[in-house]
């Protein structure tokens, strides 16, 4: 009988050292969005600041959004922004618009070392500052506000979180 009880108890042991190892190369277990939460809060933070600045231009300071693309893109997320904004940075000068993004909300999908990927929603509104009512119909912006959802990919770097990909879902 203690016999029989030492090869069931061994035969369970063995079974669950082999669920155990399983688990540990599960992804979930490795991204550690799930655990570290102070690292996914500073991602969050950084990530939507600097969204809110990428995004955003002003027809009186373009040099901030030029400096933001400077400064928080890497990659292909360099060209990926240029392709996405530069021709509404063209129209916003034209009719002297100020676009503004606000992030209302992010979400860390997942962290793996030096790399995120980060959910984000946003609001965005594009207001025509021209003089009067007549050049605001000519610029044709009597304020637009719309809604946003992409993912963007960060890359830490020099203790930093640039942006090295912009994700619009095939949009």
């Amino acid at each position: 009988m203690l016999c029989l009880l030492t090869l069931v108890l061994g035969g369970f042991a063995g079974w669950a050292h082999a669920r155990a190892a399983a688990l540990d190369g599960d992804p979930a277990r490795q991204n550690t969005a799930l655990t570290d939460l102070a690292r996914t809060s500073e991602i969050k933070g950084q990530t939507g600041r600097a969204v809110a600045a990428l995004f955003s231009y002003d027809h009186a300071d373009p040099a901030a959004f030029d400096r933001a693309a400077r400064t928080l893109l890497t990659g292909k997320a360099v060209e990926q922004h240029a392709a996405l904004l530069g021709e509404a940075a063209e129209r916003a000068d034209a009719q002297k618009a100020v676009i503004t993004t606000t992030v209302t909300d992010s979400a860390v999908e997942r962290i793996d070392g030096d790399r995120a990927r980060v959910l984000v929603y946003a609001d965005q509104s594009s207001v025509s500052t021209a003089g009067g009512d007549a050049e605001k119909d000519e610029a044709g912006d009597e304020g637009v506000y719309a809604g946003a959802m992409f993912a963007v990919d960060v890359v830490h770097r020099d203790g930093r979180w640039l942006v090295s990909s912009l994700d619009t879902f095939g949009r």
